[in-house]
């Protein structure tokens, strides 16, 4: 009986020790991280999106605006009878074909990415090159371009124009001050005066007009990473660029440099290689990415915009920050936007297809 006590008390004390040890042990706790906020004066440099954009005779009617997207739709406007405006600048794809550079006449293909044109009404110029002042000079520079819609002249669109009686009706109702509202003028009017409705606000507007629950905590750290950078010097304001022109490679030379930019417009050697500033509105969406299109990813962007703008190497940290900002720019699509609308029947006067 003896050895049998002796044996089991030493048992029943390990197990109540290890028992009192589990119940006092207490899991680690996580460490809290300290809540980020965005300064206010961080703030005072960027604006919510407008609605629209007026143009300098105000706003357009809605037959105008209507006319405008019949028109954006148009592939008679081309010499080939198969691309639109929406061809290159696809509504449905947040305005953007997601090629480095885009199919023209006779599968050519234009030198220069075709950046998107929602929200394009607001920037201050038009073209990577800034050549056009507004939309509506913008409209009219791909219809005749060669490489691009390939029309060989202004009178040549008219007459296609004139030939659709339900076209004429359009124009006469959206221009009825005009002795001849068909003209390539009140073309171009017209769809600037749809393009001007083409606006995209997203979570990042309702976050400027306060609601400060409109972004998560890994959001506002990645606009507080995206200050920290600089990035704010050329992208800010409602747009986050699209307001001035900009060297391309100001801290570093850009390997790509073989683009004149905006010396190709005012033939001044210092604007060798300077572009207007891309909005970052919907960036996500919006690749590839560059006046080349030549970078297909937006993390490659983001890294390739520190060290040959910013001058410094974005850690992996930095740059994941940046863009779950970046990604609040992406804004919401009016489905009316990009709902093909019934275009008006050829009539027999209408000019054929030319594919040549």
């Amino acid at each position: 009986m003896r050895r049998f006590v002796i044996s089991v008390i030493p048992l029943v004390l390990i197990v109540a020790v290890l028992a009192a040890g589990c119940g006092t042990k207490e899991p680690p706790r996580p460490v809290e991280q300290p809540k980020i906020t965005i300064d206010p004066a961080a703030l005072t440099a960027f604006a919510p999106l407008p609605e629209a954009v007026p143009a300098a005779q105000g706003a357009a009617t809605d037959d105008m605006v209507n006319l405008g997207r019949m028109l954006f739709f148009e592939p008679r406007l081309s010499k080939s009878q198969k691309i639109s405006c929406n061809s290159c600048h696809d509504l449905a794809t947040y305005g953007v074909d997601n090629q480095p550079t885009s199919d023209g006449h006779k599968g050519q293909k234009g030198d220069r990415n075709s950046p998107t044109v929602y929200n394009a009404a607001a920037h201050f110029a038009q073209f990577w090159d800034g050549r056009a002042p507004d939309v509506e000079a913008q409209a009219k520079g791909p219809v005749l371009n060669p490489v691009e819609m390939a029309m060989p002249a202004e009178p040549v669109v008219v007459k296609v124009l004139e030939s659709i009686p339900e076209y004429v009706g359009s124009f006469t109702r959206a221009f009825p001050k005009d002795k001849k509202p068909v003209t390539y003028d009140n073309m171009a009017k017209a769809i600037g005066a749809f393009e001007r409705k083409l606006m995209t606000p997203s979570r990042w507007d309702k976050y400027l007009k306060g609601d400060k629950t409109a972004l998560t905590q890994e959001e506002q750290a990645g606009f507080k990473a995206f200050t920290d950078a600089g990035c704010q010097t050329c992208h800010a304001g409602a747009l986050l660029g699209g307001a001035f022109y900009q060297k391309l490679g100001v801290a570093k030379p850009f390997p790509r440099s073989s683009d004149p930019g905006r010396e190709k417009v005012t033939k001044v050697a210092s604007d060798r290689g300077v572009f207007k500033v891309p909005s970052l509105r919907n960036i996500e969406k919006t690749g590839p990415y560059f006046h080349d299109g030549a970078t297909a990813g937006l993390e490659q962007a983001v890294r390739d915009m520190g060290e040959y703008q910013l001058g410094r190497t974005l850690t992996a940290e930095e740059t994941t920050r940046m863009i779950d900002f970046l990604k609040v720019l992406t804004g919401t699509i009016d489905p009316e936007f990009t709902k093909p609308p019934v275009l008006p029947k050829s009539s027999a006067a209408t000019p054929k297809p030319d594919e040549r």
